[in-house]
């Protein structure tokens, strides 16, 4: 019984390996030197422009939104497409109502006007 999951325990064994090496030879191997230069603050090799704490334009969240809202709708088309045959009348009803939620979401950003680009 037990031998059936050793695969899997050499599997996460690996993955933990492979994830957490890197970083202790980092930390073994590294040298530490820290001056002003590296421990300040930069954007893009400039000085920040300001502070760190700044607050977002809410369009940047109402495009989150819309991309979530057209990737969650792909994620699920997809899959309910090939099996459209086997579920029948049931599920192609299901999905008009997650495609009308989605839509009532669409409806959302274009209102907030989300989509109108500066």
């Amino acid at each position: 019984m037990l031998e059936n999951y050793l695969p899997i325990l050499i599997f996460i064994a690996i993955g933990i390996g492979v994830g957490v090496g890197p970083i202790l030879i980092g930390f073994l191997l590294a040298p530490y030197k820290p001056d002003t230069e590296k421990n300040s603050p930069f954007e893009c090799g400039f000085e920040a422009f300001e502070d760190t704490r700044m607050r977002f334009d809410v369009r940047y969240y109402l495009v989150a939104i819309l991309f979530i809202i057209f990737d969650l709708e792909i994620a699920f088309l997809f899959p309910w497409a090939v099996v459209l045959d086997s579920i029948g009348m049931f599920g192609f009803v299901a999905m008009m109502i997650f495609l009308g939620i989605l839509v009532i979401g669409f409806i959302y950003e274009w209102k907030k006007g989300a989509l109108e680009w500066e």
